[in-house]
């Protein structure tokens, strides 16, 4: 059976520590412009719709589906945290306290890049910092140089985990590349 429905393209999913709630990050609509739709990261909730196709960020509606279903809009609930439009939040992963203090509550994101905007965005991977097991707070750049200052992309993150030492593992299907980033102590 369903668990929930209307996530457009729910890229990546994990588990919350402690409290084995279900997260995952979504790639949302195109053709809106280049900063309509954001893509987000969001608790699932059983039995809840997301507004997928009828409706984005909650109960904004999509005029461009026909025929509109107004029921299922006004029971659509808006997600919890925005990543920005377009940046292709294709990995999340829960951080651990070997992680150190900075990183030890929140969740990483992948970001592959935008493909459709003339000024790019993504290509980097994401700290959102959590506090009572909600995101709270502006994210933090973690793994930047993906794309360069001169335009240039030297790779594209999609997968991101912990490994149980603290270390995060970053996928790059550019660079064909696995990356393991470490702190130093």
């Amino acid at each position: 059976k369903p668990y929930a429905t209307g996530l457009r393209n729910p890229t990546a999913l994990a588990i919350q520590p402690g409290t084995g709630q279900l997260w995952t990050v979504v790639n949302e609509r195109d053709e809106l412009g280049p900063d309509l739709v954001p893509d987000y990261l969001t608790s699932v909730k059983e039995g809840a719709f997301y507004g997928w196709p009828y409706s984005y960020w909650g109960q904004n509606v999509d005029t461009r589906v026909q025929p509109q279903n107004p029921a299922k809009v006004a029971a659509a609930i808006k997600p919890d945290y925005s990543l920005g439009s377009h940046v292709a939040a294709l990995g999340v992963s829960f951080s651990i306290p070997a992680m150190g203090e900075k990183f030890a509550d929140g969740v990483f994101v992948g970001e592959h890049g935008s493909w459709n905007r003339d000024n790019p965005v993504g290509y980097k991977v994401i700290f959102v910092p959590f506090a009572n097991g909600r995101p709270a707070g502006e994210p933090v750049d973690f793994a930047t140089g993906f794309r360069g200052a001169d335009g240039k992309t030297r790779g594209r993150p999609v997968g991101v985990t912990v490994d149980p030492k603290g270390a995060l593992i970053i996928a790059d299907d550019l660079a064909n590349t696995v990356w393991r980033v470490t702190r130093n102590k």
